[in-house]
């Protein structure tokens, strides 16, 4: 194709990305999108490239956690449309809105045989809530709306929308391409395929001159019912033992954590938080519990799930006694009613009910034993990880190795989680320091979250200090994205646990099976690697050598580099027993 003039369909995307405040874009380059990322760059957005398109959506879910608003994604036809869909799918089970904008195959083309041309709606429809294909320049921007609004809507999730390459360039250079492409004969067929081609080209570029970039829909959330609020605060009002459960959805509406924080407060429910929900409180918060859930949970006369579905993190429900008046808030009703059907189903915004609950129940107090039964049984909990983190060995105690990144974490901290046992071990003994400054994957349990989580998650957020807490299973995911975080300049401290296997699945299997087949690492050099990328490699082996290696991470990456700490881990058996299914 020539070099194009006047104003491209990828314009026209970029345009109304910009109407949407949209200010990255989370990329690996291809053709067939080049257009939307010259016209983004040249509107001022960041262009941040990566290494695989999985890292491209894992950050762009990550950015549109901590923000509330859909994070963006651009990538090529065919494989680069392919290659999203774990991460697409992860996005999909932990209801974070994002946008995903695929290219394609120009629309003459498509099923003829054109480079990178494949069946993309039935690959990618299953994991997103709405799949749409632009057939006409005019019909990008509204698309593009479109899509905005259905990502934060109802329950949140990831939007697809391909662009066809030849929507993309000027009109002058597309009719170009096609006119050098037609048949020049003057048979019958010939004739038919050139007229096809004008009346193809007709219905492409219609009305595209009146194309107007649209206004942002309002997306208003989901208001919970108000007798479902008046029928949960009765329930509390009656119980001796309520226990409150809150998890990530119920901070959909990222904005307003400091308000959903003040609620909790208010409500002076004994208090678990999971997913996106943990750090709400901060980190010393009197009713929040760490410890025994399942306990708790079994004792409890009235537990409210405020975000949290029942499925195999509350053993699909049967974690919550059957005597228990059950109060499940959820932006969707199937969710709500998942596995266990609850008491009282608030079907809405679960961050709204746990508002609207708590002005309720304004001169409620909880039962003081009942408080003091949980916290003395977390203290103990607290004791015994003391009691096994002060344990010497070889290598490095994972448990000590926590907890002095938890003493020195700046108050600005965010931890992103990606791997099995290292990260399990990390929920336990790393207290996030406020809302929305935890990241794990959610409930698909995917590994290979953590460089694309950390790069979207620094977006925005110059002054937090990003840690990756990362296995050494895991990192063999995205470790080749050391490459990005040094080009882009964000300085993340990542710490690879490095036991030199799949510990969590090696755990139980050798127990069960006798084999540990599959589940053998060696005590790789992961971070000459990240060295290798213009990063700084740092290695721990003894206990001896954590304080100062750790501090000094911290100086590199104050000064803007990415640092990678290679901590050789001593055998645990702190999470014996732990398989999940």
């Amino acid at each position: 194709m020539s070099k194009h003039s006047g104003i491209t369909g990828g314009d026209r995307v970029a345009e109304a990305l910009q109407a949407h405040g949209v200010t990255c874009l989370y990329t690996l380059c291809g053709g067939h999108v080049a257009p939307i990322l010259a016209a983004a760059k040249a509107r001022g957005m960041r262009i941040v490239d990566v290494r695989h398109e999985a890292t491209a959506v894992f950050a762009a879910d990550a950015a549109a956690r901590r923000s509330g608003l859909p994070g963006v994604a651009v990538v090529t036809a065919g494989p680069g449309v392919s290659n999203t869909i774990t991460a697409l799918k992860n996005a999909q089970l932990a209801q974070s809105p994002l946008l995903l904008i695929g290219g394609a195959a120009p629309t003459a083309l498509q099923g003829r045989g054109a480079l990178q041309d494949i069946a993309q709606r039935p690959l990618v429809a299953p994991h997103v809530k709405h799949y749409r294909k632009v057939r006409r320049v005019a019909d990008l921007a509204p698309a593009i709306s479109e899509a905005f609004a259905l990502a934060r809507a109802g329950v949140p999730g990831p939007v697809f929308v391909e662009c066809p390459v030849d929507l993309l360039y000027d009109e002058a250079t597309i009719r170009d391409w096609y006119a050098q492409a037609s048949p020049r004969g003057s048979s019958l067929a010939e004739r038919a395929q050139r007229a096809y081609i004008r009346w193809h080209l007709a219905r492409m570029f219609a009305n595209n001159a009146h194309s107007a970039t649209p206004t942002p829909n309002a997306v208003i959330p989901p208001e919970p019912v108000a007798a479902a609020v008046e029928r949960a605060a009765q329930a509390i009002e009656r119980s001796a033992r309520p226990l409150l459960l809150v998890g990530s959805q119920a901070l959909t509406a990222a904005e307003q954590a400091p308000q959903i924080a003040a609620a909790v407060v208010a409500l002076g429910l004994p208090v678990y938080l999971s997913g996106m929900a943990r750090g709400l409180l901060g980190r010393h918060h009197p009713r929040q519990l760490f410890h025994q859930r399942r306990k708790a949970l079994r004792e409890a006369d009235c537990v409210i799930l405020a975000g949290v579905p029942c499925d195999f993190r509350l053993d699909y429900g049967s974690h919550v006694r059957r005597g228990a008046t059950l109060i499940a808030a959820n932006r969707s009703a199937r969710e709500a009613r998942m596995n266990r059907r609850p008491d009282i189903a608030a079907i809405g915004d679960a961050g709204r009910f746990l508002q609207l609950l708590a002005a309720r129940l304004s001169r409620w107090q909880a039962n003081p034993a009942w408080l003091q039964t949980l916290a003395g049984r977390d203290a103990e909990r607290e004791a015994e990880i003391a009691t096994e983190a002060a344990v010497v060995g070889e290598h490095v105690n994972p448990l000590a190795l926590f907890r002095e990144i938890d003493r020195i974490a700046s108050e600005h901290a965010v931890f992103v989680a990606d791997g099995g046992d290292f990260v399990a071990t990390a929920a336990y003994t790393l207290r996030p320091r406020g809302p929305l400054r935890w990241l794990d994957p959610g409930v698909f349990g995917t590994l290979g979250v953590g460089a694309g989580f950390a790069i979207g998650a620094a977006q925005g957020h110059a002054n937090d200090e990003l840690w990756l807490i990362w296995g050494d299973g895991a990192c063999g995911f995205s470790l080749i994205e050391f490459d990005s975080l040094v080009r882009h300049g964000i300085p993340v401290i990542a710490v690879v646990g490095n036991d030199a296997g799949w510990t969590q699945i090696a755990r139980e299997q050798v127990k069960m099976l006798g084999d540990d087949v599959g589940t053998v690492l060696a005590r790789s050099d992961y971070e000459q690697v990240a060295a290798a990328f213009g990063a700084i490699g740092l290695h721990i082996r003894s206990m001896a050598e954590l304080p100062a290696t750790l501090a000094r991470a911290r100086d590199i990456a104050h000064s803007g580099k990415p640092v990678l700490i290679n901590v050789w881990l001593a055998a645990s058996a702190f999470r014996e027993g732990s398989l999940s299914m």
